[in-house]
């Protein structure tokens, strides 16, 4: 009986505190993505025009898992691990990165505020790239020309952390520091960058502001350095034939404005941007390089389920490095959308580039070249061997 009743109390003691327990914090894990494939053709692709298919082109290929779990007090523990492939032949679009384009993990709370750490992308694109024609056309042939201003998606940064204010009164504001990592060497191959953005009905406007430092943990002196920006750098971005004698740069600047309004099924856009490839004595060419671009887009929904895209960009290089008829990109680019549902869509994209004057090659100072354009963010490493380039391409989209 003794030992009986010893069982009884273990039991009610034990069933009391499980009443008394709190509950889990609930969470979710989420398998989200896109697929995206398109039938291209260029005219001129070094020379030679070109049917190919490409992937990525309305939105990029890829896939992720995002969870969040609720820990109480309006706080939420989140994070993201997103990977890019290209569809037409199953490989990772980084063969050294699984999770090429975000993995961070981060806490969200309603009243202070969000903080990630880990490879993200920046306060700078956050903000200013969802006004911008990337965004609203598509990075392919809608980014300005060379996706020399950063508003798609090809720039991406380690080691970083990241923290964004709440929105008060549709104003929002954002701020990324990136450690470098590099020992004796503190701020070698940092990345830093803040935006603010501020959306009220059918007005949204974006101001940022991005710096990467070069690492240049190895690299020699000029003129036998390098041409190309230190991978042990936290950031990274696109190359192009606008850009390609100036990759070995110090640091690179990136400034951007951009405004868009709503009128019924009608929106317009502007934008300008500015970026700085500052030299040093490790790199291949001697003055500061200006790009300054200014563009404009429209877009019109005829329907909810068919609407068109429309933007003009023109960037302007400086006078430096020995040119004296700087480099400058006229580019138009068009889309048209069919929404077959929620989740597919089919599209097509036109765009043509026209570049005159002149611009550094790959080799640097000395090495002057003539402009060739590059369309959007498709044709980086395949420029016209002529002073125009045109794409055009039919596809198809899906998310999940």
């Amino acid at each position: 009986m003794k030992s009986g009743g010893t069982l009884k109390k273990v039991l009610i003691t034990a069933g009391a505190a499980l009443v008394a327990a709190p509950a889990f914090a609930q969470s979710s894990v989420t398998l989200y993505g896109m697929v995206d494939d398109a039938l291209v053709y260029v005219n001129n692709q070094k020379g030679h025009a070109n049917w190919y298919l490409r992937q990525g082109n309305l939105y990029a290929s890829k896939w992720g898992l995002r969870g969040a779990e609720d820990i109480g007090g309006g706080t939420k523990v989140i994070f993201d691990l997103q990977n890019g492939f290209d569809l037409n032949t199953g490989a990772l679009s980084s063969s050294t990165q699984i999770f090429n384009r975000q993995a961070y993990v981060g806490v969200q709370n309603n009243t202070y505020g969000t903080f990630t750490a880990g490879r993200q992308y920046t306060p700078y694109y956050q903000f200013v790239g969802p006004l911008a024609s990337s965004n609203w056309l598509t990075g392919a042939t809608g980014a300005h020309p060379g996706d020399i201003d950063g508003l798609d998606t090809t720039i991406r940064i380690n080691n970083a952390m990241v923290y964004s204010t709440p929105i008060w009164n549709g104003l929002q504001a954002s701020a990324m520091y990136a450690l470098g990592g590099i020992a004796g060497r503190t701020g070698a191959g940092q990345t830093i960058s803040g935006a603010l953005r501020y959306s009220n009905g059918p007005l949204g406007v974006a101001a940022g502001y991005l710096k990467l430092d070069n690492a240049q943990t190895n690299l020699p002196l000029a003129p036998t350095a390098t041409a190309a920006f230190d991978p042990a750098s936290t950031g990274s971005f696109g190359a192009s034939a606008l850009n390609n004698g100036y990759l070995t740069a110090a640091s690179v600047e990136h400034a951007s404005v951009a405004g868009n309004y709503t009128l019924g099924d009608l929106m317009l856009g502007l934008n300008y941007s500015n970026v700085k490839y500052v030299p040093n004595a490790r790199s291949i060419f001697t003055n500061t390089a200006v790009f300054n671009t200014y563009a404009a887009l429209a877009v019109y929904r005829f329907t909810p389920a068919f609407d068109v895209a429309g933007a003009f960009a023109y960037t302007l290089a400086s006078k430096a490095n020995g040119i004296n008829d700087a480099a400058h990109y006229q580019q138009y680019s068009l889309k048209e959308a069919y929404h077959l549902s929620k989740r597919t869509t089919l599209y097509a994209l036109q765009a043509y580039q026209h570049a005159s004057g002149q611009t550094l090659g790959i080799k640097g100072a000395g090495n002057i070249i003539n402009a060739a354009p590059a369309v959007g963010d498709s044709q980086n490493s395949t420029p016209s061997s002529t002073n125009g380039q045109f794409v055009g391409m039919v596809g198809m989209a899906f998310t999940f």
